[in-house]
């Protein structure tokens, strides 16, 4: 079985598509395959590997996790895992960051809290020789350039696509005047701009829909439940929101569980088990699966194929998957 998946991770590996950025190509995972992560090739003792991430109050950096410790079995690494609390605490990040290269790990696996301010601490860790990976957001471009880091391989999906289409899924369900709204993650977030420009782009391609503005709650359920008190009372009419990730489509159905309103179609993105449960029970029309626990995985194994000198795509896009009722178990 082992020798199978092994297989299967090299066929993977090869599919590799032409590539605007410099250094290494970029490959792709298909969703096409099954979300059980590929075997990771050879014991790898001696490294010792830090995985930052934000938050274990968000599920989806928990499912990022198992993904992480999956790798950490298959080759025998010693891997710590550290987050942020809250996830918003970009100083908190950045002092993790410090203390890994003061305890001397081989490489670091991050999920930044600010794609900008925590390239400095990168850069520091690079001088000190640790390989860096970057999972989930996506570092900033300028800010690597601007600190000399010119090769910082990324795993993460296509947000903007992703969104679209789940915005999409909503969007072909109206065929009447309607207004929309779109619920936004962090302000000025690379994720929360593109989910936001996929949805907004998918709302537009319908000519039945006027997008009203709402708002971001910072991929929050309590601040998007707030927020959606706030809209709905200047919008009383709205017929669909989007949420740009799934903590935040909870806090909107929260909401309208509380006031009766059952008609309003929401979507959201990471296939939370929360939202997947409330897309079974009809509160929730769709949901986009980036498959955390991969890049997990795969954030770990990038790193380790570094340290043995082993050639590593630039980009990395995992595709993403919509999860609807029609997908899911009763």
């Amino acid at each position: 079985m082992a020798t199978l998946k092994l297989l299967v991770w090299c066929a993977l590996s090869a599919l590799v598509l032409a590539c605007g950025d410099s250094g290494a190509p970029s490959a792709a995972i298909p969703a096409t395959v099954d979300t059980a992560v590929p075997a990771a090739s050879g014991k790898s003792a001696n490294f010792k590997v830090a995985v930052i991430l934000k938050s274990f109050t968000n599920p989806f950096f928990v499912e990022m996790a198992k993904g992480a410790r999956q790798a950490q079995a298959e080759t025998g690494i010693e891997l710590e895992i550290k987050t942020s609390t809250p996830d918003t605490s970009t100083e908190q990040q950045i002092r993790l960051i410090n203390s890994q290269i003061k305890s001397g790990v081989n490489a670091i696996v991050i999920s930044p809290v600010d794609t900008r301010l925590a390239v400095p601490a990168l850069k520091a860790a690079h001088d000190a020789g640790i390989k860096i990976v970057n999972i989930d957001e996506r570092l900033n471009p300028e800010a690597l350039t601007a600190n000399a880091l010119y090769f910082v391989p990324y795993i993460g999906v296509d947000s903007e696509q992703g969104a679209y289409q789940a915005a999409k899924f909503i969007a072909n369900q109206i065929t009447r005047p309607t207004e929309v709204a779109i619920v936004e993650g962090v302000p000025g977030a690379a994720t929360a701009i593109a989910r936001q420009h996929g949805a907004h782009r998918a709302f537009q391609e319908n000519h039945h829909l006027r997008v009203v503005p709402a708002g971001a709650a910072n991929w929050k359920a309590d601040e998007a439940y707030e927020l959606a008190q706030r809209l709905f009372k200047a919008h009383p009419k709205i017929g669909a929101v989007y949420c740009a990730n799934d903590l935040m489509a909870i806090g909107v159905i929260k909401y309208l569980q509380e006031v009766g309103n059952s008609k309003v179609l929401v979507g959201g993105f990471d296939a939370l088990e929360e939202a997947k449960g409330a897309i079974r029970a009809g509160q929730m029309s769709v949901t986009v699966d980036q498959r955390a626990a991969l890049q997990g995985y795969l954030g770990v194994t990038s790193a380790l194929k570094l340290l043995r000198g082993e050639e590593v795509p630039k980009v990395l896009l995992v595709e993403t998957q919509l999860v609807s009722a029609s997908g899911l178990k009763p």
